[in-house]
């Protein structure tokens, strides 16, 4: 009680709002919880004390009503998606209940900033999509990546994708971490170092061409350089070069610059030599 009164003296002799960070020590129940004791024996205290203990309580319980609960917006994410989406476009979602089809299989970054069903609009069951930390596509391993090659084994022979496309994008946590490796190769991190390591040639490449320009100014067009590295790595996976090669499948590279509001989409012209069989 004691520690609660000095805190409401303090309160109520210096500031007419109550904010976070008076309250850091407790929390907001706790809080709520002294006031009312100091409340319920507030003839000791005066009328004038007693009313600003009752402001205080009300902004204290303000506050903590607008606490962000992720529970509860996880339910209403639900609920909007079902009355807005879902049971506006039941033909839609009746076909997606039989099966899927899409024609992309789409490899992008894990960044909240760069989900590629918002920023190319696909649809519910237009593109199979695989995320992970810098968009990276590891080279062929059945033992090392094998959770990258199921997904493009089963989107490439199961599905029957048509296109691949690999989309970077600006300000990437990733390709920044991979361009501040130092040279002899130590690392400060359990997983991310190694993982963005996939795509060492192309820092080597941008430390190499563009030594002239900013460290952001090379991120950039690490960004990019990455994801031609991604491309030719999905050619080491065999069932991919044979779609490549039987033009069953094409390979995209693409870039979203969600500072500028822009979007890259090239080719990659690879000299492919059908693979031989004795």
């Amino acid at each position: 009680m004691s520690g609660s009164f000095r805190m409401c003296r303090m309160l109520c002799c210096c500031s007419s709002k109550v904010s976070r960070e008076d309250m850091s020590t407790e929390s907001y129940e706790e809080a709520i919880a002294g006031l009312t004791k100091l409340l319920s024996a507030k003839a000791d205290l005066g009328d004038i004390a007693a009313a600003k203990i009752k402001q205080i309580t009300a902004e204290l319980e303000t506050a903590g009503s607008n606490q962000f609960d992720p529970v509860e917006r996880i339910k209403t994410g639900f609920v909007h998606f079902k009355k807005e989406k879902l049971e506006k476009n039941p033909a839609l979602y009746g076909e997606l209940a039989k099966g899927q089809s899409p024609k992309f299989l789409v490899f992008a970054c894990s960044d909240s900033r760069v989900c590629p069903s918002h920023v190319l609009n696909f649809q519910p069951g237009e593109a199979f999509v695989v995320r992970n930390i810098a968009n990276m596509v590891p080279p062929f391993d059945k033992n090392k990546y094998s959770g990258a090659g199921a997904a493009i084994e089963y989107a490439v022979l199961h599905l029957k994708v048509e296109i691949i496309v690999v989309m970077g994008h600006s300000c990437c946590g990733g390709i920044k971490g991979l361009m501040s490796i130092p040279d002899d190769g130590t690392t400060a991190s359990e997983f991310i170092e190694h993982w963005v390591k996939i795509c060492s040639p192309a820092k080597t490449k941008v430390k190499t061409e563009y030594s002239e320009l900013s460290f952001h100014e090379q991120c950039t067009n690490c960004e990019k350089e990455a994801v031609n590295v991604s491309l030719g790595n999905l050619l080491t996976y065999p069932f991919v070069r044979e779609g490549v090669v039987n033009k069953t499948l094409a390979l995209k590279g693409a870039h979203y610059d969600f500072v500028k509001g822009a979007f890259q989409l090239w080719d990659l012209h690879f000299k492919i030599i059908p693979t031989l069989h004795a």
